[in-house]
């Protein structure tokens, strides 16, 4: 296979995925927008309570989407076509499955949930609302991920975009009828969520029969419940599902400790964490691509090609991550100005920007890393490095934050991120089809 042929490859699962990372957080932020035009800080405030609980929800249950595509992948490298077809109703059927159960246990959720969080009681009524309706987009959502993960495995990132794009359409026209046209104010908002999730589900059943459903072959409902397939299955997404619960804890206890360091420094933290979102933006592009490819070729057994596709990943990551370097040393002052014109936060930044400046190539490893391992479904590996950056992470700040304040914080950030990747890079050695 020709260099300029894995590049191709590359760009073409890549390039779609950056896109389609882009647009998930427009439903959140059509969400508050209309909020925001309602006469009351109550119903942003709403929103945003509400919207956070259910990224924390979805988050937690993003293995489905992870472990579907490298199994799908791999399978597809192989031609095994009736594994392909089974994967995909066993990741979809499961995912539906446990939206259910999120209805189900919707109250408890719920209790649990707003003892934890400290708002007003408006703003604790209206989220209240948010959430009660919201919640019944939960099948749609998880089940969305079992088709996305399993059209990524299939090398086709574009579906998993159209997708995106036309559920924040969905999103803006149903919520903009509901709460202008009806009056309906928060319930109008969350009514148009939850109508933008299912048609993303419906939308992907369509996309599924149109160009896939023709040449498959007939499934036996015993083959995709078989006990070993269910077996591995759970295997691999428990895995995903553990490494996953360290990130939020991370990224939870960053958010956390920041607020208690006042206004300014959470304000700091928070604005600075937007450069990092942006590079993670693209950098997952990439680790998608590094899934269905990596995945393809270990089904095929074809490992030069594997290798010369982990290589030209990290050529990628590589010339990424410093071009980002680039770009936040010219212009990210820039940017943090236009999200904010407070004089005491643009100020208080400045003595901790160059920390945003080491994300990229402290990070970029670390990412290309994941979307390996999950290709190759070498999740055990995957969940130790991650529970090593994450003893690192914790030691660190507790170790030196009576010395170095929010400086600890951070420098335990981008330690975490080199030592994923670290420790990754070494754990490599241990998965035979990259062995030399």
């Amino acid at each position: 296979m020709r260099p300029k042929t894995i590049h191709r490859r590359i760009l073409r699962i890549a390039a779609p995925s950056i896109v389609s990372n882009i647009t998930v957080p427009l439903l959140g932020l059509v969400d508050v927008s209309i909020a925001g035009h309602l006469g009351s800080p109550a119903y942003i405030g709403a929103i945003a309570v509400g919207g956070m609980l259910f990224n924390v929800i979805y988050w937690v249950f993003g293995f489905l989407r992870m472990g579907t595509s490298g199994m799908t992948s791999q399978a597809y490298g192989a031609g095994d076509a009736e594994e392909v077809t089974r994967l995909l109703t066993r990741s979809v059927g499961i995912g539906a499955a446990l939206g259910l159960g999120l209805v189900a246990l919707q109250f408890p959720i719920h209790q649990v949930a707003f003892a934890l969080i400290h708002a007003t009681p408006e703003v604790r009524e209206s989220a209240s609302l948010y959430f009660r309706i919201c919640i019944w987009g939960a099948p749609a959502t998880l089940g969305l991920y079992g088709f996305a993960g399993w059209f990524i495995g299939m090398q086709n990132s574009r579906f998993p975009m159209f997708i995106a794009i036309a559920q924040n359409v969905v999103n803006i026209g149903v919520s903009v009828a509901l709460v202008y046209g009806l009056g309906l104010k928060v319930s109008g908002i969350a009514a148009g969520t939850v109508t933008a999730q299912y048609a993303g589900l419906l939308m992907a059943v369509l996309l599924y029969a149109r160009h896939y459903r023709r040449g498959r072959r007939p499934v036996s409902w015993r083959g995709v419940w078989q006990r070993s397939a269910m077996r591995r299955f759970f295997a691999v997404n428990r895995d995903i599902f553990l490494r996953t619960l360290c990130l939020v804890f991370v990224t939870m206890y960053f958010t956390s400790t920041g607020a208690a360091q006042g206004e300014v420094t959470l304000a700091v933290n928070t604005l600075l964490m937007q450069l990092f979102t942006l590079f993670s933006y693209v950098m997952d592009g990439f680790a998608y691509a590094g899934e269905a490819l990596t995945g393809r070729y270990a089904g095929a057994k074809d490992l030069a090609a594997l290798r010369r596709t982990v290589r030209a990943l990290f050529a990628w990551g590589g010339g990424i991550a410093a071009f980002f370097t680039l770009l936040y040393l010219t212009g990210g002052e820039g940017f943090l100005s236009l999200l904010t014109d407070d004089a005491d936060v643009v100020a208080a930044s400045g003595q901790y920007f160059y920390w945003a400046l080491a994300i990229p190539l402290a990070g970029f490893a670390a990412f290309l890393w994941d979307g390996v391992f999950v290709g190759l479904t070498a999740t055990r590996q995957m969940l130790l490095s991650m529970l090593i950056a994450s003893i690192c992470f914790f030691t660190l700040h507790l170790g030196l934050r009576a010395h170095l304040g929010n400086h600890a914080l951070w420098l335990a950030f981008i330690s975490y991120l080199f030592v994923r990747g670290a420790v990754q890079t070494l754990l490599r050695k241990r998965i035979a089809e990259l062995r030399d």
